[in-house]
């Protein structure tokens, strides 16, 4: 019995020794993936329009910037539908591991939660990481159309009751809802054509199968600099550096119809604070750098002073503009289309 037991003491003593073992090198592969600073993975930032409109023309030239400050790479994805809604769900159901973030604006984090039953809250589902660019609309319109004025333009509306198109990133989009307004202030009547993002409206607009667009002024100005459409006012009480010639609504007889098209990043709820504020110091940093100022300015673009670019400064700049706008937006009965 005694050399029984014996021969059964040392198996089981070989067996917590075969466990022990298990357990160290399973702690060995898995203490340092667990004590790798962030980012120790690729990013990925999702765009939640169609490639090649502002909003991505934007995320692309902070991404490639962002990725060397934090020595990783930023996969861009677009995420296009339902005015940016459908990449809203995705990043606040996301993982909130700073691996997916989003770039968005006053449509996708303002309006949308005004005009559209969301599966999220568009404050409370998400931290904010960087208020990253200011910028305006332009009201333009395809390079054929028949006036040279904002005035002649609407009279060319009212010509027309019911005919004109005016091209939109989707249904409740910041065009959009600059479209209700524009029809409300001048008591004309045209059509909205609903795209997968303003740079697919766009197109159409060169190419002359829609008539104007309330457009951002980074998808915009290119086209009117190269002659493909024409400008006929800027929606804000300055006239833009980047493009003097084009005047304000106030001066081409449409006072007050202001717009801002600001654009920020945020990250899944309950991502770490010391993620967010990693995140936040790269674009900061990237923000500060000289060839972003100039390639922003030439897009229309002002980048935030300082103070504005801090997570808490994003957080209750979007709090005022939905305190602000979801009133006007439900007062005028704005609906998805």
């Amino acid at each position: 019995m005694r050399g029984l037991w014996a021969g059964l003491r040392g198996h089981v003593l070989r067996g917590h020794v075969m466990v022990v073992c298990a357990l160290i090198g399973s702690a060995a592969w898995t203490a340092p993936a667990s004590a790798q600073p962030f980012p120790s993975r690729p990013i990925t930032l999702v765009v939640p329009f169609a490639a090649g409109g502002p909003t991505d023309t934007l995320a692309r030239i902070l991404s490639e910037r962002i990725a060397a400050e934090l020595h990783t790479t930023i996969v861009v994805e677009n995420v296009a539908g339902a005015s940016g809604s459908i990449a809203g769900a995705r990043v606040a159901r996301a993982t909130p591991d700073g691996t997916t973030i989003t770039i968005g604006h006053w449509g996708t984090h303002v309006l949308n939660g005004a005009i559209f039953k969301l599966p999220y809250d568009v404050i409370a589902d998400f931290e904010p990481i960087a208020m990253v660019a200011m910028g305006t609309q332009l009201i333009v319109g395809r390079k054929s159309l028949e006036a040279s004025t904002l005035k002649e333009m609407i009279a060319w509306l009212k010509a027309n009751p019911g005919k004109a198109t005016a091209g939109t990133a989707g249904a409740g989009t910041g065009a959009h809802v600059a479209g209700v307004f524009f029809k409300e202030r001048t008591s004309t009547d045209f059509q909205f054509v609903p795209y997968r993002g303003a740079g697919p409206a766009m197109i159409d607009l060169v190419a002359g199968q829609i008539d104007i667009m309330f457009d951002q002024a980074s998808n915009s100005l290119p086209q009117y600099r190269n002659g493909a459409i024409k400008a006929f006012a800027v929606t804000s009480p300055t006239r833009l550096a980047s493009a003097p010639d084009i005047p304000t609504v106030d001066e081409a007889g449409l006072p007050g119809l202001y717009i801002s098209y600001w654009h920020g990043i945020w990250a899944p709820k309950n991502t770490p604070k010391e993620i967010v504020t990693k995140l936040n110091a790269a674009i900061v940093a990237v923000l500060a750098d000289a060839s972003v100022k100039q390639r922003f300015g030439e897009l229309g673009q002002e980048i935030p002073p300082p103070d504005q670019q801090s997570p808490a400064a994003l957080g209750a700049f979007q709090k005022a503009e939905t305190e602000k706008w979801w009133p006007i937006v439900k007062a005028a009965d704005i609906k998805p289309e």
